[in-house]
């Protein structure tokens, strides 16, 4: 299975690896796209959806953060054992909870906001910010991300890197590839977005 994924990766990277020669072109693109893939019925439900089971890994995720690190502190403070591979599985959840969490917390509109006005502008006011915010923000933001990812997990992939740490955990790569698939949600959770707002926009309705 480790081995399939590895190949699988191996030919997203190679194909997306063009991309980072050009990212300003990349980025460009990416933001047509999105608002070309925004026009399609139903692609925002197919956002919710993908962000949904994204955030059913996330959850099961934290399920398992909590009793690992459960485990770990009665092992360490009962019985002064412990494992190394164990605590680097308590960061490799801990990344999986929070990157795979960002799509569907964008979904429901609960990422925190700085802008202490928003809450007190018009209905139409807010939508058109928020179309602003992921057409400008949003989407360039998560493409850099998936383009810089892509020679960081490569370099990981080619090198089969591991733990440096004695009896830490192998596979190192995989863990890292998490950046590409959680921002890939998060960039089609805002195209869903896109058009929710929009058609908010254009329907006027709350």
């Amino acid at each position: 299975m480790i081995e399939l994924y590895a190949k699988f990766l191996d030919f997203l990277i190679n194909l997306l690896n063009p991309l980072t020669y050009h990212i300003d072109k990349a980025i460009f693109f990416a933001v047509v796209i999105a608002i070309v893939l925004a026009l399609i019925p139903k692609i925002d439900f197919f956002a919710d959806k993908l962000s949904k089971f994204f955030m059913i890994i996330s959850g099961i995720s934290l399920i398992l953060l909590t009793l690992l690190v459960s485990y770990d502190v009665i092992m360490r403070k009962l019985f002064s054992g412990g494992s190394i591979a164990l605590q680097e599985l308590e960061w490799h959840l801990y990344d999986i909870v929070f990157l795979f969490g960002i799509a569907y917390t964008l979904s429901k509109d609960k990422h925190v906001r700085v802008d202490i006005f928003y809450d007190k502008f018009p209905f139409r006011l807010k939508k058109s910010i928020n179309l602003i915010a992921l057409i400008f923000f949003v989407i360039p933001l998560s493409t850099l991300i998936i383009i810089e990812a892509i020679p960081f997990v490569q370099m990981s992939l080619s090198q089969n890197e591991g733990s440096p740490n004695p009896g830490g955990l192998p596979y190192r790569w995989i863990i890292k590839s998490a950046m590409i698939w959680a921002f890939f949600a998060v960039f089609v959770q805002a195209i869903g977005e896109i058009r929710k707002n929009t058609y908010m926009l254009l329907k006027g309705e709350k």
